[in-house]
């Protein structure tokens, strides 16, 4: 078990690009588990070894390890650590290190496993911390009324923080209720809870969502004011989008030129200017900000490089895409689809799809394996020209590389096309080829079903089996599906 632990760790840090002597001198816990991202992966293995290995189980570590894997969204892993320091009983486990297991629990195995751990605390151990992250669990679930009461409970018992009014007002904003989001900022303030940047975050979006510009304008001019708010990038970037989304250019070029100024080394806040600028139609500002992310951040990575394709791709500029890409090609990060996709929508969108294909099919040639979305842009504009042969080809191709995306579904209206296509201009043999492939990346439909009963019809083959099957899988028999039948009984 060891052995194949370590075998997994070495093959998982070799495909993100770690050199081989970093992965056989991992001298501490977080660099045996950090790598481990595949959730399927137990991590209760590389925390046992690590003890029968001799070595001391640091308390500050495990608790950093349990925060570094909720940042990655790895909830089920951090729970496993976060129980296993409890149940090991090998270090102390403090009331907010139960408080975020149970918000783990919540997440990972339900509200119900949450609410029974938060009883079983009883009521002497049930702090403020263990209140909150049951607030937070509830907020998850939409649960207004509940929140709402143990809110109200959290406030008699003197527990009312900035951070649990934030969660209250995230959930108005969440269950589509935004103008109520401002009487809880106000009630936060005569309960005496100084807001925090993440309350006038909120309260200025409550505002801007309903287009009241004036209002958040106010409350803007207010959080500048207050000495304890520290005044980050991200809240100028979402005041511009709404004076974007409101009409006023001149107010949105303010608000990113603040936006800019904090910015720092955040790649992020690069990426909102690029996509603001975008939306306001300024190449120039766009092109300024991505030189400018250049020398701020050490390296761009393909989050980078999508946010920056998408954002030419709103000004339809080709071109610059075009070189996007090669410098893209050149920097040696992971290729990811992604990228060179966007350039593929952008010839599509122009109908310049047999240059869309060209150039994926070059890539192929270079040894690339595309995602099938790639194939299904491409399939996409020749369903749009009405060249069916190629788009059927293309859709051949993109179930064939299904195993570079497992999620992938393809758009119902393209092979709904293709479908109706290959049942008047196909064989049987290839309908049945292709709906079987199509089986593989998503459900039997209407569509799969009426084109095998089609070509069945024509070719005068029974079609009983695919009626049992149809009604079987709850589709009904229309109109259509009726009349198809007749036409063979005639």
């Amino acid at each position: 078990m060891n052995r194949s632990v370590r075998l997994t760790t070495q093959l998982l840090l070799s495909r993100s690009f770690c050199s081989a002597k970093r992965v056989s001198h991992r001298r501490n816990l977080a660099s045996r588990i950090i790598p481990l991202g595949n959730p399927s992966i137990s991590l209760l293995p590389v925390l046992d070894h690590w003890v029968q290995e001799g070595n001391d189980v640091n308390y500050n570590e495990l608790r950093s390890i349990v925060k570094g894997l909720r940042g990655r969204f790895r909830y089920n892993q951090a729970l496993e650590v976060s129980e296993w320091m409890r149940n090991k009983g090998l270090c102390p486990f403090s009331p907010g290190d139960q408080a975020v297991q149970l918000d783990l629990i919540g997440r990972v195995r339900g509200l119900n496993f949450a609410e029974s751990y938060f009883q079983d605390l009883g009521d002497k151990d049930q702090t403020e911390k263990h209140y909150g992250a049951l607030l937070k669990c509830y907020v998850r679930e939409g649960l207004l009324d509940e929140s709402l009461s143990l809110m109200h409970k959290m406030k008699e018992m003197g527990y009312a923080s900035a951070l649990n009014y934030n969660n209250i007002m995230s959930l108005y904003m969440h269950t589509d209720q935004p103008e109520k989001v401002p009487d809880v900022f106000a009630q936060m303030k005569v309960d005496g809870v100084v807001p925090d940047k993440f309350s006038y975050r909120i309260c200025l979006s409550s505002y801007g969502t309903r287009s009241d510009i004036a209002n958040m304008e106010k409350l803007l001019e207010e959080m500048e004011r207050q000495s304890h708010i520290y005044k980050e990038w991200n809240t100028y970037a979402m005041v511009a989008a709404f004076y974007i989304k409101a009409g006023e250019k001149e107010k949105a070029l303010i608000n990113l030129k603040n936006c800019e100024g904090k910015a720092g080394s955040d790649a992020v806040a690069y990426n909102h200017l690029i996509s603001h600028y975008s939306s306001l139609g300024n190449k120039n500002a766009m092109m300024r900000v991505w030189k400018l992310q250049k020398d701020k951040c050490k390296k761009q990575i393909n989050r980078d490089y999508i946010n920056m394709m998408g954002s030419l791709l709103k000004l339809g500029d080709h071109e610059e895409m075009e070189r996007l890409v090669e410098e893209w090609e050149s920097s040696r990060n992971i290729y990811d689809f992604r990228v060179p996709n966007i350039l593929l929508i952008g010839y599509s969108r122009k109908g310049m799809i047999e240059k869309a294909e060209t150039m994926l099919r070059s890539m192929v040639d270079k040894g690339k394996t595309p995602t099938p979305n790639s194939w299904n842009i491409i399939a996409s504009g020749y369903v749009a020209k009405q060249e069916m042969e190629k788009a059927f080809q293309c859709m051949k191709e993109a179930v064939a590389v299904r195993a570079q995306n497992e999620g992938w579904r393809p758009k119902p209206d393209i092979i709904s096309s293709v479908l109706s296509w290959i049942t008047d201009n196909k064989d049987m043999d290839e309908v049945e080829e292709f709906v079987n492939s199509l089986k593989t990346v998503t459900s039997m439909n209407r569509d799969m079903y009426l084109s095998l009963i089609k070509v069945y019809v024509r070719c005068g083959k029974e079609v009983d089996g695919i009626l049992e099957s149809m009604k079987a899988g709850d589709i009904v028999l229309d109109e259509e599906v009726k009349n198809i039948l007749g036409s063979k009984e005639q």
